[in-house]
């Protein structure tokens, strides 16, 4: 029988509940086992999805004042307030080990999840592409990516969720957007504790989850011990992850909206798709996309392909059907993954980009 290495490291800093996994993919070999990691925060942080851009999603600010953290990971999705009410489950595999489509990967992670939670007399679900739902409520997402040679996949037990934080740390327009935030998390999102009155005692939840691991994989599932390769490697995502040219990557045209001149517009514009929101920031000249940055809660692989779809872009029209015309041969050429989201959604969204600009594109 197959054996995947387990790694439950229980609680530790915030950086490094995030840096771990990152460190665990960069050092797979051909020998290296699979590996499931489960962990905890110490203590609360904010972290946002690869290709987000830090200042138009999370309150900086408000997070610096308060002494919250702010790391960002090399996993699409969302910006989440993560504390210690949660065990992340972090998957770390050969891609051999997986399905090769990205919805039928998320959907053997899940199944485990599912079933620890139907194990807790909780009716959870797969709610594809990528959540875990619970009478219309959600009580879980996941996200993956492909660091060095590993498939990395993960997700959370939710013992508990602090909503009111989550809406705080988000960035809004105003504050009557961030009640109605609030107001949305209290209505579709759920925890164990809510589900079931109180929170169970955790080992037992995870010693559950690595038995239906162990059924859903068709494997043993041994303890194992973090390497020393491993620290040598999580150290230096350490730094990274703090750097603040990481956590600035993305959104370099800034200014939103603006109109340089006659012929040139910076416009910026979202589009909410099946897989995610698609956030364009854009420079129009003389009716052609001078320049574009790309960012939102999306899951694409590979990792390198919203700055190759960036440069592919550039000079081209604008026009909707220009657009997917280019789209549709890089994603031939690349062999992208972007669960829910289609070239028509990219063409979308840049067209309402150009809509949105002074007279001159369209």
């Amino acid at each position: 029988m197959k054996s995947i290495r387990l790694l439950d490291l229980g609680t530790v800093p915030p950086l490094r509940s995030q840096t771990c996994y990152h460190a665990a993919a960069q050092v797979l070999g051909e020998s290296s086992p699979d590996t499931i990691i489960l962990v905890s925060p110490s203590d609360p942080y904010v972290c946002v999805g690869f290709h987000q851009d830090l200042e138009k999603e999370v309150d900086v600010e408000y997070c610096r004042t308060h002494d919250l953290p702010v790391f960002r990971r090399e996993v699409g999705g969302g910006a989440v307030y993560l504390d210690g009410s949660q065990v992340f489950i972090q998957w770390v595999f050969h891609a051999s080990s997986l399905p090769a489509g990205l919805e039928d990967r998320f959907r053997l992670y899940i199944r485990p999840l599912v079933l620890t939670y139907r194990s807790l007399g909780i009716e959870a679900h797969h709610r594809p592409i990528n959540d875990i739902h619970v009478g219309g409520k959600k009580i879980g997402g996941t996200g993956a990516a492909r660091i060095g040679r590993a498939e990395v996949v993960v997700g959370s037990l939710m013992f508990d969720f602090d909503k009111a934080a989550m809406a705080r740390v988000l960035k809004v327009p105003s504050e009557k957007m961030r009640d109605k935030v609030y107001q949305s998390l209290e209505q579709y999102m759920t925890t164990i504790r809510e589900q079931t009155g109180g929170t169970p005692d955790r080992q037992k939840v995870k010693d559950l989850y690595v038995r239906h691991c162990a059924d859903v994989l068709g494997a043993e599932v041994v303890p194992g011990e973090w390497t020393g390769d491993e620290e040598a490697r999580a150290q230096e995502y350490d730094e990274l992850f703090v750097s603040p040219d990481w956590l600035s990557q993305k959104g370099s045209l800034d200014r939103p909206g603006i109109k340089i001149h006659e012929d040139v517009q910076v416009v910026e514009s979202s589009l909410k798709t099946p897989g995610g929101l698609i956030r364009i920031t854009a420079r129009f000249r003389s009716g052609r996309i001078d320049d574009l940055s790309i960012s939102g809660d999306f899951t694409i692989f590979p990792q390198t392909a919203v700055r190759e779809i960036e440069r592919a872009l550039r000079g081209s029209s604008p026009g909707r059907e220009a657009v997917r015309v280019v789209l549709e041969e890089k994603y031939r050429a690349l062999s992208i993954q972007s669960p829910g989201i289609a070239p028509d959604h990219w063409a979308e969204a840049i067209s309402l980009a150009a809509r949105s600009a002074a007279p001159g594109p369209s």
